[in-house]
């Protein structure tokens, strides 16, 4: 007796997957699969399921189908790089820079807290693993950043570069959905979930030195805060308590 249609595309998924053949851990589309093994897509899902089921891939809605793996977590107790956070979770960390250049005129949020003047912006993409793990924008004032080079800021964080002691910084954490050069400098589907975090640095007088934009796939993630059980306020540090008014 032939065997039944979609035991025959898991099985040829579950090869492909254990022979490392989807990059940065995501399979093609319900769509793509149909097409590349003539059949439906109820059948490819059913596939799918199957291998799900052995826990060899995993689903989100609007994301797709992936292969599991741990989500390296990030700390809100203090500041940090994603190098730090990588090497503590285990994982290999590689950055990859994609542009570097002066700017006369930084993006209007940008020159909200930096000014209007120059500003080397730098845009990278860290790896984990060799698989794309965030894409990283910075924004430094031309005065700070004026003698770095390209190979200086693929090498270290800007942390270590700058001339200035850094004090610290304010950090905005939001879900949102890839835009499109995102899901390809990060391998994923297009309006995928994606967490955004937005990120100023100061220097300890306390001048902002650093604006930053980390977008994250939502599954390579997560951030955890410590609750303090004796703090005099439920709020977490580094977190802020958004009081929204409702009139009438």
């Amino acid at each position: 007796m032939r065997t039944i249609r979609y035991l025959d595309i898991a099985g040829d998924i579950r090869r492909r997957v254990v022979a490392g053949e989807f990059e940065g851990g995501l399979l093609p589309s319900e769509a793509t699969l149909s097409g590349a093994y003539d059949a439906s897509r109820m059948t490819v899902r059913k596939a799918l399921e199957t291998l799900r089921d052995e826990g060899l891939v995993e689903s989100r809605q609007g994301f797709g189908w992936y292969l599991p793996a741990a989500a390296v977590p990030q700390t809100l107790a203090h500041l940090g790089t994603i190098e730090a956070s990588l090497a503590a979770a285990g994982v290999v960390a590689e950055r990859r820079v994609l542009d570097f250049a002066y700017r006369r005129r930084p993006p209007p949020a940008v020159a909200k807290v930096l000014g209007p003047g120059p500003v080397l912006e730098v845009r990278r993409l860290n790896l984990a693993d060799g698989a794309p793990f965030a894409r990283v924008t910075v924004w430094c004032p031309e005065a700070l950043g004026v003698e770095l080079s390209r190979a200086d800021v693929e090498r270290s964080p800007f942390y270590e570069l700058l001339p200035v002691a850094i004090g610290g910084a304010t950090q905005t954490i939001g879900a949102a959905l890839a835009e499109s050069d995102d899901a390809e400098v990060l391998g994923v589907p297009m309006a995928s979930p994606v967490l955004r975090c937005w990120r100023t640095t100061t220097s300890v007088e306390g001048e902002p030195v650093l604006v930053s934009e980390h977008v994250f796939p939502a599954h390579r993630t997560e951030f955890v805060v410590e609750l303090p059980r004796a703090a005099p306020s439920m709020a977490p540090s580094g977190l802020r308590l958004v009081t929204i008014s409702r009139s009438g």
